[in-house]
């Protein structure tokens, strides 16, 4: 028998229970992942608490939980390639990879993603990867983000945020990021001018930014986006990731599934490099999935959370 994290209802954390399931191992052209790591993103407990939202990822009940995993590759199926036992792999297994064992194609999809982890860089880290890290760097492609501008972000201190600052910076763009006055010191650090979210936001860019806005993204919602409207921002310089397909003004929708398909490897590259660092907030023990779950949801970390296993 394994470990899983299985849900049979929707709702909050209450809902997820560590269960015992059937081993699973792989058929012709898959591999089996022994996960160490899960990494924590707001589309997990979105999935689980919101039918709708389900719905959208094709998520029925009752379901496993988590997108975003690390492990080593311990099981290979026949005609499996890329692959083989002893691997260091990092990915994706939509609605599944909070659990010891799990089974994935080769080569996967958009849904269920496997890459080789880099030597350097741990499994907790490589958990944290796959959802933000595409999710930035698509965010940022969407605006064709280059050298001298000054682009918003919104949602800065988050796990996407995270990232999105960081390639900001890596792309000698000059940044200000909005986040809550608990995180101002935390995003200094990572390179961008913080300033606070909520109403009045165009206001205080207008002191903020003297020279003018000339891109941004919304990694929350659409206050951001609303505000770089309001400032003369052109909606095609303007993304979201997190408005629906129909955000306000004609502003630019995207996601990680839009992400180029070096954004990762790029990303691992510079975080050996020494160029982006990724704060791991928390590590919980997967028996604290609650816990983990709870903080993840609470948006008031600093980083990433993880799960191990």
């Amino acid at each position: 028998m394994s470990r899983a994290v299985i849900y049979e209802k929707f709702g909050g954390p209450e809902v997820l229970e560590l269960r015992e399931v059937a081993e699973p191992h792989p058929g012709p052209g898959q591999v089996r992942i022994r996960v160490t790591a899960a990494g924590l993103n707001p589309m997990d407990w979105g999935i689980a608490s919101r039918p709708e939202a389900a719905a959208r990822f094709g998520i029925t009940l009752p379901s496993g939980f988590g997108y975003d995993l690390a492990g080593v590759v311990d099981e290979v199926g026949d005609c499996a390639a890329g692959f083989a036992a002893g691997d260091r792999v990092y990915g994706g297994a939509l609605g599944r990879a909070v659990a010891d064992y799990v089974v994935l194609k080769t080569p996967g999809d958009a849904a269920n993603a496997l890459f080789h982890k880099p030597e350097g860089i741990s499994d907790e880290v490589a958990s944290t990867l796959p959802v933000a890290g595409a999710t930035a760097a698509a965010a940022l492609a969407a605006i064709s983000l280059r050298s001298g501008d000054t682009v918003l972000i919104g949602g800065a201190a988050g796990g996407v945020g995270i990232f999105a600052v960081q390639l900001a910076k890596l792309a000698c763009a000059t940044v200000i990021g909005t986040a809550s006055e608990g995180t101002f010191d935390f995003l200094r650090k990572l390179g961008a001018e913080p300033v606070k979210y909520g109403p009045g936001l165009a206001d205080r860019m207008k002191d903020l930014a003297l020279g003018g806005v000339t891109a941004a993204t919304d990694l929350f919602g659409v206050e951001t986006a609303e505000a770089a409207l309001a400032l003369g921002v052109p909606p095609e310089r303007i993304s979201t990731v997190a408005a629906g397909p129909n955000p306000p003004g004609g502003v630019r929708a995207t996601g990680g599934i839009d992400a180029e398909p070096d954004a990762l490897e790029r990303i691992t590259d510079a975080i050996l490099a020494g160029k982006i660092t990724v704060p791991v907030a928390a590590v919980f023990p997967v028996e604290k999935i609650r816990d983990a779950v709870t903080m993840q949801a609470a948006r008031h970390v600093h980083g990433k959370v993880v799960v191990t296993l």
